[in-house]
């Protein structure tokens, strides 16, 4: 989701008719609480898990905190870790060695608890480094770039470097030459626009950040809000969720020319990948409830997940949240581990642990 969006518009959006009263929240019916519940587990004690990584060893999610602290705010929701064996979760430790390599030469300085984390990627470096791109909204808008070592058995960050944003990006994806490519989901209206932000015409693009180049825009991308973006290893595909169209589209990203696509039937929102090289989507799929403008009657949005094979460009529905007790408000990513797939979202307290169907 964007920084600025509200979730009265979310509600409009995924279920036309029902649209709540400007600048107000729904009403949410209760969510299932925090244990084990059949065949899923609700893992509280975080705060609005946006996106998620898998650390190398296996053992730990990263979660970016996508608290909607303001611009200019002092603090934000920094980066959480999530120890799997015992089910808890923790701040990440941070320190900040400013390396002129990373990033933009020109970048102001470390963000520090500024940090309002939303979209992030995890990537190796030629030189073995582990490197993690974070998107983030406090203080200013920027790509902000750390290393993930080791520590005393867990993982921490070092903050190295950082691009400046034109506009708010929502998510990265590295590149092996250090670089990365970033969704402008609303880089081409004014700022402050929210109400053409769903109506299906053009709203952003995807940029490129080369490093000793600056950023361009890839041409082909502009679209109707783009949203989660992955690349092949080869760096030669880039998928893109077209989130107001729900379609996942697939790109030769030298020349920009789309080179598959495929409809989903919630709204797609992050994208990540299997061990297996498959694709990985989740997005939030409609309200679930009677909602009438100035009710008061409680709603929640439903979700959907979706396994999609980067070569055909064929999806399967892995989970279809109409089928359970309302689990989790707001999803946004499904990242696989091992037998299970872990939700997270823009809004709440929670992660939730799925089994992954295949």
């Amino acid at each position: 989701m964007r920084f600025t969006m509200s979730i009265g518009l979310l509600v409009a959006l995924t279920s036309p008719g029902s649209a709540q009263q400007r600048g107000a929240q729904p009403a949410l019916l209760p969510l299932m609480g925090c244990g084990v519940h059949g065949d899923v587990e609700v893992l509280c004690g975080t705060r609005q898990p946006e996106d998620l990584e898998l650390t190398p060893d296996g053992k730990y999610l990263i979660a970016t905190q996508f608290l909607n602290a303001g611009r200019g705010a002092p603090t934000g929701g920094g980066m959480a870790l999530f120890d799997l064996a015992r089910k808890s979760f923790s701040k990440m430790a941070e320190t900040a060695v400013p390396d002129k390599s990373w990033g933009d030469p020109d970048c102001p300085g470390p963000i520090g608890d500024a940090l309002v984390s939303h979209g992030s990627s995890l990537a190796k470096r030629s030189n073995g480094a582990w490197e993690l791109y974070v998107v983030n909204h406090g203080k200013r808008q920027s790509i902000e770039m750390y290393e993930l070592k080791p520590a005393s058995g867990s993982w921490a960050l070092i903050w190295h470097g950082c691009v400046a944003a034109a506009h708010d990006y929502n998510d990265v994806a590295i590149l092996p030459d250090g670089g990365f490519v970033g969704t402008y989901p609303t880089g081409l209206l004014s700022r402050g626009n929210t109400t053409d932000q769903f109506g299906g015409g053009v709203t952003g693009y995807v940029a490129r950040w080369t490093p000793g180049k600056g950023e361009s825009e890839v041409p082909g991308t502009r679209v109707a809000y783009p949203n989660g973006v992955v690349v092949s290893a080869d760096a030669r595909d880039m998928f893109l969720n077209v989130f107001a169209a729900r379609e996942v589209r697939k790109y030769d990203l030298n020349s920009g020319e789309v080179t598959g696509s495929v409809k989903v039937d919630f709204l797609p929102d992050n994208l990540t990948w299997t061990k297996q090289g498959l694709l990985l989507v989740a997005g939030v799929k409609g309200a679930r409830g009677d909602c009438p403008q100035g009710s008061g009657r409680p709603c929640i949005q439903g979700f959907g997940v979706a396994e999609i094979n980067p070569a055909t460009m064929h999806a399967r529905t892995v989970f279809d949240s109409a089928a359970h007790d309302p689990l989790i408000t707001g999803v946004s990513v499904a990242l696989a581990v091992g037998d299970s797939i872990y939700l997270g979202a823009f809004q709440g307290d929670r992660l939730v642990k799925i089994a992954y169907q295949r």
